[in-house]
Parts: structure tokens; C-alpha cells; sequence
């Protein structure tokens, strides 16, 4: 019974110090999505120069798009004339941050954490994109009109092929899922899909008012739901972790940061980790002892990349690109993780325990618990609108 009061306690206060931070980033990644054009940046990434990197990464950090919607939007930008070093950039620097997760990052682990985090997928962003003009410099360049948008990567699963009724695509369009699919009809194949709600900016309505609807439609309607999932295993893991943990778990091989760091590297690549939803992950096992290095790590490379994206990077921009790839994540995570278990800890344990003292309680108020009310009521409505479609 101590177990499951101490579970329910963590998993409230973790969603209460998270929660107006996490409304405040949907309502800035609705206004980025709607008020910032794609044509803004496109054309200017064209070219593989040290320009078209940076401005990838730029455009990339605070853009809300998760790591598998980030891959088909890579793909529809390459196919647009972007260069692959300014594609890994993007790939890198976009699922590792986002407006969302930077605030989060602030709610859980503190002013350091928010503040490294996107300077880390920053310069690893430039890195990978710089390496990977590097060592594709000479390679022949394929048809990019040939180019398919991957569907390993689609949000909803993948195309299905029993999608078949016309009614279905538009359903699942409007819903913001990636549904690709071939018009038969066409002599040439045209494929159209719509990753993860960044609908072509055609469809947005016209006017202050109707583009305010879509603000707060993509960013409680289309982006919410769309990482509900994950952010809601994030706070059940670190609470679990929280509630039965023991303490003693990494004491033993804190002193050993660099096999911290390597560990947690081997875990988070492969797999599936939302940026935000890491977080309390981080957070409830930097807690048990785990140096702030190696959650650093598991922040940056966890969302990073995955098993799946691995895959369809290497089908879609060739061998030397997925090496590029993996090696300027891995490296920066490294990098920066030892930076800091060699040169802040304290500065950024300290952070932590200040953080750490409002999560349990002490620094919560009522607006806190009310931002809880809504964020749930929004968690909800979108789960049951998903199921229905």
C-alpha cells in the first residue's frame, strides 16, 4: 500500500509540475505551425554548403514534429530540393527539441537542462550535417522526384493497403495521421500525404480568426494526441521508478560516468523515446543516482533516433548518410555529456534538487492542479476522437 500511495503521489505531482509548461508549448507549436511558412525556409536549404546546415538546424529546434513524423517531413523536404546535409540536420536537431519539450525540460530538471539541451542538438545538428556532405561529397545524385516518402515512419502505422475508400483518406488526412497513397487514375504515381498534421498550407483557413482556430487545433487537437502516448509511459515509468526503484540502484557505478553514458547510449538508440515524454524518465532516474551526464544522454539520443528511423534513413539517403547520422548523435550525446559530469555537475544537481523539492508538493499551487484539470480534459478528448477515427 506505501508502494502504490507513493506511485499515485509521484505520477500527480510529475503531471502537475509539467502540465502549464506543456500548454504553453502546444499553444507556441500551433502558432509556429500555422504563422511560419514552409516556403520560408525550403529554398533556402537547397544547396550542401555550411548555410543551408545551419539554417536546418535552426528551423529545426524549436519545430514540434516528433521523431516518426520527423522522418517523412526530412524525405518531403529532400524531395523539395534540400541537400543531405541540411536533411540530417533537420532529422536531428527537430525530434531532440521542440518549443514543447524545452519548456517541459524547464518544469522537471531545471535552467541548465533547458538551456543545454537545445544547444547540444544544435551543434550536433551541424556536426551531422556537415559530415554528411563530407562523406557523400561525390556520390552520385539520385532522381529525387523518385524519392518515396517512407511509410515505416508514418504516425498512424504506416499506409495501409486496405486504405482503399476515398472516405477513409480523407478521415485520416483530417485527423493529421500520415496516410499515403496512390491516385491509380494517374498515368504518373502521386503520392500525397499529410505527416503527422503539417498539412499543406493551402489548407489553413484565411484571416486572423481562422488561423487562430488552427493554431489551437494543431496544437491541442493534432499535436497533443499525437504524443499522449508516450509522454503518459514517460510519467508512469519515472513514477514507477520513483515508487520501487531502490536508491542504492546506480550509487555503485556513479563513479564510473563514461560507463553511465555508454549504457545509456546503447539503450535509448534503438528504441522510441518522445522528447518530452523522456523527461521524468530522466528525472526519476537521475534521482535513484544516475550522474546528470547520462541523462543528457538518454534525453538527446533516445529521441534522436530509433531502430525504425535507422532503417528507413539508410533505404532513403544510402549507407554513408545512416553513418553520419548515428555517429554525430552518438557523438554529441557523448560530448556533452561528459561536459557536464566533468565541469557542472553540481551546477545541474542543484538545479535538479531545486526542481525536486516542488515535485513533491512544496512548490505547486492551485493554477498548477487547474492546468492539470485541463491538460487531462485535452488528453482525454483527443484519445476518444483518435479511437473514433
Amino acid at each position: 500500500m506505501e508502494y502504490i500511495t507513493t506511485f499515485l503521489s509521484a505520477l500527480v505531482e510529475l503531471f502537475a509540475e509539467m502540465a502549464p509548461f506543456l500548454l504553453l508549448g502546444f499553444l507556441l507549436a500551433g502558432i509556429l505551425h500555422v504563422w511560419v511558412p514552409r516556403s520560408l525556409y525550403v529554398p533556402k536549404i537547397s544547396k550542401p554548403n555550411f548555410k543551408s546546415v545551419l539554417l536546418s538546424a535552426l528551423f529545426g529546434i524549436p519545430l514540434p514534429i516528433c521523431s516518426c513524423g520527423v522522418i517523412p517531413t526530412a524525405v518531403a523536404l529532400r524531395k523539395e530540393g534540400a541537400s543531405k546535409g541540411a536533411s540530417v540536420s533537420f532529422l536531428i536537431s527537430t525530434p531532440a527539441t521542440g518549443v514543447d519539450s524545452i519548456l517541459a525540460t524547464y518544469s522537471l530538471l531545471g535552467l541548465p537542462f533547458a538551456i543545454l539541451r537545445p544547444v547540444a542538438a544544435f551543434v550536433s545538428s551541424m556536426f551531422g550535417g556537415l559530415l554528411t556532405n563530407i562523406v557523400t561529397r561525390g556520390e552520385k545524385e539520385e532522381d529525387l522526384s523518385k524519392i518515396e516518402v517512407p511509410k515505416e515512419s508514418c504516425c498512424c502505422g504506416g499506409c495501409d493497403d486496405d486504405h482503399d475508400d476515398h472516405e477513409e483518406h480523407e478521415e485520416h488526412e483530417e485527423h493529421g495521421c500520415c496516410c499515403c497513397h496512390e491516385h491509380e487514375e494517374s498515368h504518373e504515381e502521386e503520392h500525397k500525404c499529410c505527416c503527422c498534421g503539417h498539412d499543406d498550407e493551402s489548407e489553413h483557413n484565411d484571416g486572423f480568426v481562422g488561423k487562430l482556430k488552427d493554431t489551437f487545433k494543431y496544437g491541442f487537437g493534432d499535436l497533443l494526441p499525437e504524443i499522449t502516448r508516450w509522454l503518459l509511459i514517460g510519467l508512469v515509468l519515472g513514477a514507477l521508478i520513483a515508487a520501487f526503484v531502490p536508491n542504492e540502484l546506480f550509487m555503485s557505478i556513479r563513479e564510473y560516468p563514461i560507463l553511465c553514458m555508454f549504457a545509456m547510449l546503447l539503450i535509448s538508440m534503438p528504441m522510441y523515446t518522445c522528447s518530452t515524454g523522456s523527461i521524468p524518465l530522466a528525472l526519476a532516474l537521475m534521482a535513484k543516482g544516475l550522474p546528470p551526464g547520462a541523462a543528457l544522454v538518454l534525453l538527446m539520443a533516445g529521441p534522436a533516433t530509433s531502430i525504425a528511423s535507422m532503417v528507413v534513413v539508410g533505404k532513403t539517403f544510402g549507407k554513408r548518410t545512416l553513418v553520419a547520422y548515428l555517429f554525430s548523435i552518438a557523438a554529441g550525446a557523448f560530448f556533452f555529456g561528459w561536459v557536464v559530469d566533468t565541469f557542472m555537475m553540481d551546477t545541474f544537481l542543484s538545479s535538479i534538487t531545486m526542481k525536486g523539492m516542488a515535485c513533491h508538493g512544496d512548490g505547486l499551487s492551485w493554477f498548477d492542479y487547474g492546468c492539470v484539470a485541463v491538460l487531462a480534459v485535452l488528453i482525454t478528448t483527443g484519445l476518444i476522437r483518435s479511437r473514433k477515427l
